[in-house]
């Protein structure tokens, strides 16, 4: 770090500390490992039993938007992801709706995360307060952020690490089961990859459709940017080979569940169908190991989730988009923004209290398939109209890969709830009218400040 006066108190920047595999690690956790157990049943039903041609379909088309995310970063190594891509591809106010609809997608993870896990204790305590015991989850998340982004990393491979062997052990239990039931050759199938009595294009959309929700997440890689070593190379990296490990490791899952429950019309309830799958292959012991790392799941997305927040606000306020004193402030010692980590938190929590689980996921997922068409869009307007990219476009990789990116994404975002499309939207109005009062008390347009972005 550099000072501007000589022997003057150096201003503290956000530090280049994170390696490829770090980026890895948190894109994993925050998309997890275990994404795919709550959609499982409901898949299996939607797609009429090809849950596993769904999440590959939809990797294909996520891989899409994951190069756009990677490609962009490139271009603007910054802590704002999709909100400077935006700013920068379009114009500044474009950016900054952008960045509130992202808000969404990364407050929401925390707080659906926060509910999920405080739910799953009071099962085990049910004489616990609720209030108490998402106090307890989100403070969890809010504590190790506080103590900044090294600390953070480390926490997420420790998680990473326990969800993982779980899942190990289910995929052990589950390969011992079938050659118990079927012998080595009952490995080996081409069932629930396709089964003629029941292939339907359509369904198969339909599922496909609820499958990209496995994927969500995967952006939250490129908000560090400003935090990687090699940014250019690393953030492209980590964002394809978060969504291929995610697709092939639940394509991998969901393969061995079905030929542990072949017949999705059996499943007596879709919801938990992959609890039902555990409990056949590994006894009741397996079934509560499920309840364990779904609750280290919620706690370890929950943290990604707002650290995707923190640096969101930060990277708004930092451009005074956001009060600057407040939101663009970085902690001297630790190089973090701490007094976002409280905001984050408080709003999280707040958020516990007055909002049920499956309409935050709804919300979550609203905001990230805006940001997701917003940053397939600003590839195609750079690398596809650009005059700096002129003799060196690339028709298939410039255009087409991030057009398709949008109309993927445009297909989901039109197929979520009509209640979600009002909130989400009402959302963007409050954020739209923001920005038109700063304009005017402003008297010119919000002027975005890239000096810091790396660029």
């Amino acid at each position: 770090m550099e000072a501007t006066v000589s022997g003057a108190t150096p201003k503290p920047k956000l530090k280049r500390v994170l390696g490829l595999w770090d980026l890895v690690y948190y894109g994993v956790i925050l998309t997890s490992p275990i994404a795919v157990v709550p959609m499982f049943g409901e898949a299996q039903v939607l797609s009429h039993g090809h849950a596993v041609i769904t999440l590959l379909a939809a990797m294909v088309a996520m891989t899409a938007t994951a190069v756009s995310f990677g490609r962009m970063a490139t271009v603007y190594p910054s802590a704002g992801s999709v909100y400077t891509y935006a700013s920068r591809s379009f114009n500044s106010t474009f950016g900054f709706v952008v960045g509130w609809a992202m808000f969404l997608e990364y407050l929401f993870q925390p707080l659906q995360n926060s509910l999920y896990a405080a739910l799953t204790i009071q099962r085990l305590l049910p004489h616990v307060p609720f209030a108490l015991l998402s106090a307890v989850a989100v403070g969890f998340m809010t504590l190790l952020c506080w103590f900044g982004i090294r600390t953070t990393a480390r926490a997420n491979q420790i998680l990473l690490f326990m969800m993982s062997v779980v899942m190990v052990v289910f995929v052990g239990e589950a390969i011992w089961y079938i050659i118990g039931q079927h012998h080595f050759v009952g490995l080996i199938s081409s069932q629930p990859v396709y089964d003629a009595k029941t292939f339907s294009v359509r369904a198969i959309a339909a599922g496909t459709a609820l499958a990209a929700t496995v994927y969500i997440g995967f952006d939250g890689v490129s908000i560090l940017a400003e935090e990687v070593e090699n940014p250019q190379r690393n953030v492209l990296l980590a964002s394809v080979l978060v969504c291929v490990f995610t697709g092939l490791f639940a394509a991998f899952q969901v393969y061995l569940a079905v030929r542990v429950w072949p017949d999705y019309r059996t499943l007596v309830n879709p919801e938990t169908a992959f609890m039902d799958v555990a409990r056949v292959v590994g006894g009741y012991k397996l079934f509560v190991g499920f309840a364990a790392v779904l609750l280290i799941s919620s706690l370890a997305c929950g943290l990604a989730g707002l650290l995707g927040a923190v640096r969101l606000l930060y990277s708004m306020g930092r451009d005074n988009v956001l009060p600057r004193k407040v939101f663009g402030h970085l902690n001297a010692d630790r190089g973090n923004p701490s007094y976002n980590v409280l905001i984050a938190g408080a709003l999280a929590y707040i958020g516990t209290l007055t909002m049920g689980w499956e309409r935050s996921v709804e919300i979550l997922n609203y905001g990230a398939l805006i940001a997701f068409m917003a940053v397939n869009l600003a590839a195609v307007r750079y690398f596809g109209f650009s005059g700096g990219m002129a003799g060196k476009r690339h028709l298939f990789l410039d255009v087409i890969v991030p057009g398709l990116g949008f109309v993927f994404c445009l297909v989901i975002f039109l197929g979520l709830q009509e209640s979600t499309l009002v909130v989400g939207t009402a959302w963007l109005s409050v954020g739209a009218l923001y920005v038109v009062l700063k304009t005017k008390a402003l008297g010119q347009p919000v002027i975005i400040d890239f000096g810091e972005s790396g660029t």
